[in-house]
């Protein structure tokens, strides 16, 4: 006696769905890297931009890590 609404079970299990590629979060450029940015801008305003190269390009390398265009 079979019953009409049983559907024969497949023991196997569906592939998972590939893992979608992690965004990074969608930041103003005002509002990343704070740490570098509060320190370039301390040593401008302290020292020049002329003599702050190395802390204009920490910040730079961070905001181009954060996905910016720099």
């Amino acid at each position: 006696m079979g019953n009409a609404s049983a559907k024969a079970v497949d023991g196997s299990v569906p592939p998972l769905p590939e893992p979608a590629q992690v965004e990074k979060p969608k930041l103003k450029p005002c509002c990343a890297c704070p740490e570098t940015k509060r320190a370039r801008d301390a040593c401008i305003i302290e020292n020049g931009e002329e003599n702050c190269g190395p802390l204009i390009e920490e910040h730079k390398a961070c905001m181009r890590k954060m996905g910016f265009n720099i």
